[in-house]
């Protein structure tokens, strides 16, 4: 009669080991929600850094395009000039 009552208390026994280590698998493991949780702050971080990254190229295109052919800004051109070689005009005072 023993060992009818050992054999339910082994099954909830292993019954209760498996429910403890799928719980935890979907909590912290590879797909759990501690990982879902990591991959959409990094997701909202690489949006950010995109959202970066289109500001700077829309900056460059319109550096690029006013010192194009078909439209020369001439203060740009100059202000440019002067970085590039570092030079000033004679009339101008330099701080630094």
């Amino acid at each position: 009669m023993s060992k009818l009552a050992f054999g339910p208390l082994i099954f909830f026994a292993i019954a209760f080991a498996l429910s403890l280590y799928f719980t935890f698998a979907a909590v912290q493991g590879d797909f759990g929600l501690f990982r879902r949780a990591e991959i959409l702050a990094e997701a909202a971080d690489l949006r950010a850094q995109l959202e970066a990254a289109r500001t700077e190229v829309a900056q460059m295109e319109n550096l690029t395009r006013r010192l194009s052919d078909n439209y020369l800004d001439l203060d740009l051109l100059d202000e440019r000039a002067r970085h590039v070689l570092g030079m000033v005009r004679a009339d101008e005072i330099v701080i630094r």
